[in-house]
């Protein structure tokens, strides 16, 4: 697992959570990421990531996801409402759209103790073959005072979701029968 802390922009970041400044002020907020290795294509993997009927037989942290606004796929400025396998419930806004590389969201409306929270998707070509995933999340909690108990449990819960996440995806490409060929 990797735990940071890094500086987050919120206005304006292509991808999410990645060093920058919010509103001439610097944040530091903490970072969760994780990545597993998968014997697939990028180009594979991306639209099985972003195909949301077949993230919820791979996806173990979801129980229920929708497109908002009427909109039918992923892209820059959707709004996708997700309900987690917690009960707790976010509407996010995808930030960055990138295939096959990135796809980044931001937390519009969440869970009470996030006052932010952010995600980004990586998909990099590995060079002994298939891919190297990394989930990223970057979130700040609503209570200064309390961050120092607070957000090692936080960092925790997403670490294992990360986890179960990553392990998710690469079973249902690797021996789900869940990926399809580019171009099917």
């Amino acid at each position: 697992m990797r735990v940071r802390c890094g500086v987050a922009s919120w206005t304006n970041a292509p991808l999410a959570a990645e060093p920058g400044i919010q509103r001439g002020r610097i944040r530091i907020m903490p970072i969760v990421e994780d990545s597993i290795l998968i014997s697939a294509p990028r180009e594979s993997l991306f639209p099985l990531s972003q195909d949301y009927a077949a993230r919820l037989a791979w996806d173990p942290f979801l129980r229920d996801m929708r497109f908002l606004d009427g909109s039918k796929e992923a892209g820059v400025g959707v709004r996708v409402w997700v309900r987690a396998w917690t009960g707790l419930t976010m509407e996010v806004k995808l930030t960055g759209y990138r295939p096959p590389a990135a796809v980044a969201m931001k937390m519009l409306r969440g869970p009470w103790f996030f006052r932010r929270f952010a995600g980004t998707w990586l998909f990099e070509p590995h060079a002994g073959g298939g891919t190297q995933v990394t989930f990223r999340y970057s979130f700040e909690s609503r209570w200064r005072w309390l961050r120092p108990l607070l957000d090692p449990v936080i960092r925790r819960g997403f670490h294992r979701d990360i986890r179960a996440r990553l392990r998710g995806l690469k079973e249902g490409a690797e021996h789900g029968g869940l990926l399809k060929e580019p171009g099917d």
